[in-house]
């Protein structure tokens, strides 16, 4: 695990091919999203938050539903004559790709926190997009791109409808 979790991070597309291939890697890739949450939970905490678990629900229902619309953009509406990808290896590819949010951890450091932070979320967008090249058979980076792009952005809409209606039940 620890092996494809490194070769993920260095963005190693035959990485991404042996773990879309092996289905026994789903329970790694999920680890590695709950562990990456996890991180980026500690990493943005601030005295007085008392929401963690809610950001951690946040963060894995996030990730849930970037996925589905990652499948959905990519394979419906945008394949390549070569795409044929299933949501089992969007989980492990993705989860994988998630590796670099482990570095999340390093905002609770002092001044220079937030910069890891950001360059730990730019990473992990690297590998993101690495991630649903290969799981969805792309030749085009550009389209990959594309794909995350929109579905990060879906799924941005939906999280905002969502606290919308809950915020408007609770007052």
């Amino acid at each position: 695990m620890f092996r494809r979790m490194a070769g993920a991070a260095r963005l190693n597309a035959a990485t991404y091919e042996e773990v879309e291939a092996d289905k026994s890697a789903t329970g790694q890739a999920i680890v590695i999203a709950i562990v990456s949450s996890l991180a980026i939970t500690v990493g943005d905490w601030h005295p007085g938050d008392t929401d963690l678990w809610l950001r951690l629900l946040g963060a894995l229902l996030g990730w849930v539903t970037w996925l589905f619309f990652i499948w959905f953009v990519g394979v419906k509406l945008v394949p390549e004559p070569e795409t044929q990808s299933d949501l089992g290896e969007l989980v492990r590819t993705t989860g994988f790709g998630l590796t670099p949010g482990l570095f999340r951890v390093l905002g609770l450091l002092p001044l220079v926190g937030w910069l890891l932070v950001v360059l730990a979320w730019l990473w992990t967008l690297a590998a993101s997009v690495v991630a649903v090249r290969q799981a969805l058979d792309y030749r085009s980076t550009r389209r990959a791109i594309f794909v995350c792009v929109i579905g990060f952005a879906t799924q941005i809409l939906l999280i905002r409808i969502l606290i919308h209606f809950v915020v408007a039940e609770t007052t």
